[in-house]
């Protein structure tokens, strides 16, 4: 419900869940490391939901092509 799912990866994941409005993304019961929820106060502002995705996109592009 409005949070967003953002992958920044094992090694940026300790540094992303210091961000304010950041948690551990847990639906199944379980954190998934690698993986956080923002809460919509973290994105308010179109320069922190940018920087959200940059760590996303970061993450993305380090890994291998398919």
């Amino acid at each position: 419900g409005g949070d967003l799912m953002v992958r920044v990866g094992p090694d940026a994941y300790e540094k992303a869940l210091a961000r304010p409005h950041a948690r551990r993304m847990d639906f199944t019961g379980r954190p998934m490391k690698g993986l956080v929820y923002v809460a919509p106060a973290g994105i308010a502002s179109a320069d922190d939901l940018r920087a959200w995705v940059e760590r996303g996109l970061c993450f993305s592009q380090s890994l291998p092509a398919k």
